[in-house]
């Protein structure tokens, strides 16, 4: 069973479906695969793309959505990776991904997140 949150930096589309495919087969619900784009009109590409979710108010939490809205993309990027238990620095360096076009595959075990494990992380990139 999966108890932390996994993170995976994947540089296409075809990566990206891939590796939803494998969190899938892994024992990761179709519901707890969030995909992550720089942009929001990326985002939602790539989860209609891949099948995977977008992190939304349920995942954020009314108060860290409503911040989102006043918020720089890059923090608001920031925000949705914690709200999936991933560590403030990671985020940090994680969304630096982000901004070189790269596309991030999130996967939690349930709604219960718990605080990412930097040994989960699989690095797809060189």
């Amino acid at each position: 069973m999966n108890t932390y949150t996994r993170v995976s930096v994947t540089s296409n589309l075809q990566e990206a479906q891939n590796k939803v495919q494998q969190l899938y087969r892994e024992g990761f619900e179709r519901e707890h695969i969030y995909v992550l784009t720089h942009s929001a009109e990326g985002t939602d590409y790539v989860a209609n793309y891949t099948g995977a979710e977008q992190i939304t108010m349920a995942e954020e939490g009314v108060l860290t959505s409503i911040a989102n809205l006043f918020r720089s993309r890059g923090d608001e990027l920031r925000a949705k990776m914690r709200a999936l238990g991933v560590p403030e620095v990671e985020a940090g360096r994680l969304e630096s991904e982000l901004d070189k076009g790269k596309i991030l595959v999130l996967a939690t075990p349930s709604t219960e997140v718990r605080e990412y494990n930097g040994q989960d992380f699989q690095r797809t990139i060189l």
